[in-house]
């Protein structure tokens, strides 16, 4: 896993706003994978556009609704709305949102 995170550059980071280019939802990044990490069912159910599992996805928030999805960078681009998302797990997460980016308490190395 070490080296995957080496060789592969996330695009995104926790507590950025987001926008899914295919499905037109905004949300908030709270988890990153450098690549796929859920089963390969699951893939063959629920990727339908077969984004590529060597990239990094991404656990998203889905504003306005209680939905967390599971997206792969290619179907992302950062969000012009600089507004809060609205999402019931929010302050599970994040402790404050300054300046279009939710923040967590927690140290990044």
């Amino acid at each position: 896993m070490a080296k995957d995170l080496e060789t592969t550059k996330a695009k995104f980071a926790v507590g950025e706003l987001v926008y899914h280019r295919l499905f037109e939802y905004r949300g908030v990044i709270v988890d990153v994978d450098a690549r796929f990490m859920l089963s390969d069912e699951w893939y063959e159910q629920v990727a339908r556009s077969r984004p590529p599992k060597d990239q990094p996805w991404y656990r998203v928030l889905v504003h306005s609704s209680n939905d967390e999805t599971y997206v792969a960078e290619r179907n992302l681009t950062s969000d012009i709305n600089i507004e809060p998302v609205e999402h019931p797990l929010i302050k599970e997460f994040f402790h404050d949102f300054v300046d279009g980016r939710y923040v967590t308490g927690r140290r990044v190395n």
